[in-house]
């Protein structure tokens, strides 16, 4: 028990500091991240030791459960796809150039149109892709308007991360998490609406409080002539996701798992771009780059925390941390824990770790902790950049633009607006359940 313990410790410390300290590495024209590579090396390293045996790993990656990693990455990356594809085509940079327009001068409006827009998508596609797409932007408009970026930085990137707690497709973790207590799309969404509508609201108004006298100020408008390439490739993206997402929500009832409707869907689109793009000749552009966008590192990264997980619950390490969590107010002991846990370990492997946490608890007190644990891996993830690949990812986004926000700003920030809305949530979720 105890080398397995201090290898995943020692895993889990050098991935936090990865992070901060030298994020990727540089090999020839590529920029590879570090935090996958120190967690691969310490799933090979506890499977050298024999602390966990490789027929244990093998029977969870081959079982026919709703939790294996391989069902959940399908799932995600095919989400993924559907997302990077509408933004490859315009959807995303539309919606933004129109948000600026609709303001007419006004930062307040400006800042509001955002934060919606960002929900909105978040929503509907995940916070991964709203990060990426959205903060180049912001950085790019701020820049050139000579306006102060950090109030809609902040904006986007809490709203990306709260409100992708509204459905199961919203962030990979909700998926791994629900999936793993049987949860279908719309046991999810009738328990974790509210708590995110109302936890959204608080936090909007917060962000307005804080950033009110900045917002004030005049907003000077800009010529923009960006048009859509090709609209009927952006009609047929927008089908494609419309499609899964009522598919998705049906699942349960038609007994088709969520990752096959995915990975059909997403697959249909992969099949019409190749065969419109033989026939028209045109360029390939749009699934070439929205196949190269894919997080492709998630693949071993998931699936090296997933063998570390095993091992400590193979040990008997996952059941003694459930001991401790005990099995009172589970809304609180699992929220709080996993929202700090996130932002220690990185919210992918806290939600592999708390999957199994709480297995040694049945009934109401399970299902609270299953989605406290939601709750804290998204909101966790507006804390620090180590919550989630997304502040990794928006952190490098803004040092590339210049732009004045580090750590210390993040967590600042990250403490004002994180911490009421998760108590908002968690005491919502306290009575729905």
């Amino acid at each position: 028990m105890i080398p397995t313990l201090i290898v995943a410790l020692i895993t889990f410390i050098a991935i936090t500091v990865s992070i901060i300290f030298f994020p990727s590495i540089k090999l020839k024209k590529s920029v590879i991240g570090t935090y996958w590579i120190i967690a691969l090396v310490g799933a090979i390293l506890l499977l050298l030791l024999r602390l966990v045996p490789i027929e244990e790993i093998w029977h969870s990656l081959t079982s026919n459960t709703s939790i294996n990693p391989l069902k959940i990455l399908v799932l995600f990356l095919s989400m993924t796809f559907l997302s990077i594809f509408l933004d490859e085509v315009g959807l995303f940079h539309y919606l933004a150039r129109k948000a600026v327009k609709i303001a007419k001068g006004s930062q307040f409006s400006l800042f509001i149109i955002f934060y919606l827009l960002t929900a909105l998508l978040t929503v509907f596609t995940s916070n991964d892709i709203v990060v990426l797409t959205f903060t180049p932007f912001i950085c790019f408009f701020c820049k050139n308007t000579k306006i102060n970026p950090i109030p809609y930085l902040v904006g986007e990137f809490a709203a990306a991360n709260t409100w992708s707690m509204m459905l199961i497709i919203g962030n990979p973790t909700n998926i791994y998490l629900a999936t793993s207590a049987g949860i279908n799309f719309v046991e999810y969404f009738k328990v974790m609406s509210l708590p995110t509508l109302v936890a959204g609201i608080i936090q909007l108004g917060l962000i307005i409080l804080i950033f009110y006298k900045k917002l004030k100020k005049p907003l000077e408008p800009q010529e923009d002539n960006f048009t859509i390439d090709s609209k009927v490739d952006l009609a047929v993206g927008v089908v494609h996701l419309f499609v899964c997402l009522i598919f998705l929500i049906i699942s349960s009832y038609i007994h088709v798992e969520m990752y096959l409707v995915s990975a059909i869907c997403a697959g249909s689109l992969l099949i019409y771009n190749l065969i419109m793009r033989i026939i028209t000749k045109k360029h390939w552009r749009y699934v070439t780059d929205s196949i190269k966008r894919l997080p492709w590192e998630l693949i071993p990264f998931v699936l090296s925390m997933f063998v570390i997980v095993v091992a400590l619950q193979y040990q008997g390490i996952a059941q003694r941390l459930g001991e401790l969590l005990g099995s009172s107010y589970t809304e609180w002991t699992y929220g709080a824990s996993s929202f700090v846990v996130a932002n220690v370990i990185n919210n992918i492997p806290m939600s592999i770790l708390y999957s199994m946490l709480p297995n040694g608890l049945s009934g109401i007190a399970y299902y609270k902790a299953i989605y406290a644990a939601i709750i804290g891996s998204n909101i966790g993830a507006f804390l620090t950049p180590i919550g989630a690949l997304a502040g990794i990812m928006f952190t490098n986004i803004t040092g590339n633009f210049e732009v004045n926000y580090g750590f210390k700003q993040f967590i600042k920030y990250g403490l004002l607006i994180a911490i009421p809305t998760i108590g908002v949530a968690l005491l919502l979720l306290m009575f729905i359940i």
